[in-house]
């Protein structure tokens, strides 16, 4: 596949990898060789903080200078100027509503030989473990004829998080540790659910590699999460305040 100068999205890069400098941040990259170079795939990335979608295109950038198409929700695109360059970037609007256009331009993207890149979790998980994934990815990949590439980030949510304002204390000098997981082959004849079951399970064990490789100590800290001693909202209470914030948007839409 060739491919074109895209001004803006290069722009856009070289923003990202200004802003990440002056951070000083210090990524370190596993499996980056399972990121391809050519064709086709579905990106499905952990989802623990906002910053994620930028960290995983800085990193396949420095790789092999690749773009990723992200999936991300309508109201982004609705924002000017914001919507103009997420558009002129080929990044995929979803309207939760409907999201068939969405699934359409995605398939027809992966069948062109672009990346897509998508959060299966559909949402920031503020206990910093995997939520149940959605099924997207693996039909995406499974009609598309495209691999399933999992990546685990660990560290992104010390920049920007849900529920939590984070420091520059935190930001500054943040260490990042992401892990790129060996290509998942769907089948068309699969089942989306036991793929997706695969997926999850690929990505909670790159997700323990990225966490024992993390050099700073998460004991008591709030990016972590409880069951590794931290004092993150355990999963049930992510669940529970994600369900009251859902009501409230409802309540104030009315």
């Amino acid at each position: 596949m060739k491919y074109r100068n895209e001004p803006i999205y290069t722009g856009a890069i070289a923003v990202g990898r200004a802003f990440f400098g002056a951070l000083r941040l210090k990524p370190t990259v596993i499996g980056a060789e399972h990121l391809p170079d050519e064709g086709g795939a579905v990106i499905a990335m952990t989802h623990f903080g906002y910053m994620e979608f930028a960290l995983v295109e800085w990193v396949t950038w420095l790789h092999n200078r690749r773009r990723i198409r992200f999936m991300a929700k309508k109201p982004v695109f609705d924002k000017k100027p914001i919507g103009a360059l997420m558009r002129n970037m080929k990044h995929i609007s979803v309207d939760m509503k409907a999201g068939a256009g969405a699934y359409a331009a995605a398939i027809t993207a992966l069948q062109a030989g672009e990346l897509i890149g998508v959060f299966p979790e559909a949402g920031v998980s503020a206990s910093f473990t995997i939520r149940e994934l959605k099924t997207g990815a693996a039909r995406l990949a499974a009609e598309a004829g495209v691999p399933l590439i999992p990546i685990a980030i660990w560290g992104g949510q010390r920049l920007l998080t849900k529920g939590h304002k984070t420091t520059m204390r935190d930001r500054i000098g943040a260490p990042i540790v992401i892990v790129v997981g060996e290509p998942i082959a769907v089948a068309a004849a699969d089942d989306p659910t036991e793929a997706t079951a695969r997926l999850k399970a690929e990505m909670e064990a790159l997700l323990v590699t990225a966490q024992q490789s993390f050099p700073l100590d998460g004991a008591g800290q709030w990016w972590q999460p409880r069951h590794l001693g931290g004092t993150a909202l355990t999963p049930e209470q992510s669940a529970a305040a994600e369900v009251e914030r859902l009501k409230r948007r409802a309540a104030a839409a009315r």
